[in-house]
Order: structure tokens, then C-alpha cells, then sequence
């Protein structure tokens, strides 16, 4: 990645993560901080499961220099996108329920995939501990920074082939890309794209049950609000219980 980081550079490069979320929710292994999150319109507010507080805090400033706010539609971070971060990690997806992991465990090509020993909750947790302990020896939090040394850290991220706490730097960015784009674009029931602001910029109408009424109209736009698969009848969406993943 060249140059200033963008939303349009970000929503056309969905190339192959490290790991790749399932979207289901569950319970976490282990212990980890609360730390609370004010939803983007001030209710609501969401208790991290998985990430503690320093690891949400960086998460969060992530995302909004990956889809940054602007005239088109909402930053990753008012979309709930660490919201949904969170709820893959904390959940069966997270705990690797469905990962081959019975090694051995050797680096591999791109075409093998992904490679590495840790579940993803393991890989995202060493990965933020390795970019806490770098970060410290430049004195600086990543969320202390301003947007263009952000920019050059995610940057030096992507490109680097050093080691974080066992992860490849460049695994864990492509593995971040990739959930920040999923949470930016899946269904709220997840826990992302708050507000179906993600949607509504793209035009997508979301789960409508049914389109008889349209089937024989033709030539005509298709001008509704996006609608989630678990919307009541009310317009509120209920995001799916976390249950806890099996080995």
C-alpha cells in the first residue's frame, strides 16, 4: 500500500486474508478486561467480551484510518466494527472450532492458506501484544497518533516481514483488513454495519423476505431502507446471542 491510506483503497482491496471470520458469535476462552463502548448514537452500550481495554483502543483507531468517516457513508468505528471484531473473537469462530489445527505446522504458499498453530482469538492477542511492545519502544500508543502516522505504522504493517509474538506482521494486517471489512459490510445481526450504514452507501436492500409483489414490475428501481435478517417488525434488529465454540 502506497501513498495515503483511503476508503476507496480499502473497499477494493478484499484480497486474500490470513483468516477469514465466520459470522457466528460465542463466549471466549480465558479472561479479558471490560471496557465499555459508547454505541455511535449515544445507547446501547457494548461491553467488550474478548479484547481488553488497550487491545479495543487500538482496534478502534484502526479501523477508522482502514474506512475512515466521510461524505459517503460512516468510519468503521461508527459502523461497530470493533463490535463485530470482538464478537468473532470472543466466539466458536475465534476459538478456531472449525480450523484444521493438528500441524505440522511449517510456513506455507499463498495457495496453502493460512498456516499458523494459533486459533484466530490467539492470533489476534499475540499480534496486539507484539504491536503494544513496539509501539512502547518508540513511546507512543497507536491511538495517541495522528491520522497520517497511523497511516504509516498500518502501513509498516503490511509490508513488514517481522515478528509479532510469533505472528507475521503482515499476516495479522491482512487478517485485520479483512474482518474490518466484513463487519463493515455484514448483516447488524453480527454485530457490525451499525445502522445498515454499510448498505446504505452501496444500495444493497439487505434479507427481504419475499419480492413477489415486484416480480412483474420491470424497469423500476428498488428504492427501500436496507432490512436485516433479524429485524422485527418494529425496524430493530436483534444482534445474535454469543454462545461458546466447541474444539
Amino acid at each position: 500500500m502506497k501513498g495515503k491510506l483511503s476508503r476507496r483503497i480499502f473497499l477494493k482491496v478484499s484480497g486474500a486474508a490470513a483468516v477469514t471470520p465466520a459470522a457466528t458469535a460465542a463466549l471466549a476462552q480465558g479472561k479479558s478486561a471490560r471496557r465499555h463502548a459508547a454505541a455511535p448514537h449515544g445507547d446501547d452500550p457494548y461491553t467488550y467480551m474478548y479484547l481488553s481495554a488497550g487491545e479495543a483502543a487500538f482496534i478502534e483507531a484502526a479501523v477508522d484510518r482502514l474506512i475512515p468517516p466521510d461524505q459517503l457513508g460512516p468510519g468503521a468505528r461508527e459502523a461497530g466494527v470493533p463490535r463485530y471484531i470482538d464478537m468473532q473473537l470472543a466466539g466458536a469462530w475465534g476459538a478456531g472450532e472449525r480450523l484444521y489445527r493438528s500441524g505440522p505446522w511449517q510456513p506455507g504458499t499463498p495457495q496453502q492458506g493460512y498456516q499458523l498453530p494459533y486459533t484466530p482469538a490467539e492470533l489476534f492477542r499475540n499480534a496486539l501484544r507484539g504491536v503494544s511492545m513496539d509501539l512502547q519502544k518508540q513511546g507512543t500508543k497507536f491511538e495517541q497518533m495522528d491520522g497520517p502516522a497511523q497511516d504509516a505504522y498500518l502501513t509498516h504493517l503490511q509490508n513488514g516481514s517481522f515478528d509479532l509474538e510469533g505472528v507475521p506482521a503482515r499476516t495479522f494486517f491482512e487478517s485485520l483488513l479483512a474482518m474490518t471489512i466484513e463487519g463493515y459490510f455484514s448483516d447488524p445481526a453480527y454485530g457490525g454495519n451499525e445502522g445498515m450504514g454499510g448498505w446504505s452507501m452501496i444500495g444493497f436492500p439487505g434479507a427481504y423476505g419475499n419480492y413477489y409483489d415486484l416480480v412483474d414490475q420491470h424497469g423500476i428501481a428498488f428504492n427501500v431502507p436496507p432490512r436485516s435478517l433479524a429485524q422485527d417488525g418494529e425496524g430493530h434488529v436483534h444482534t445474535m446471542p454469543v454462545h461458546k465454540g466447541g474444539k
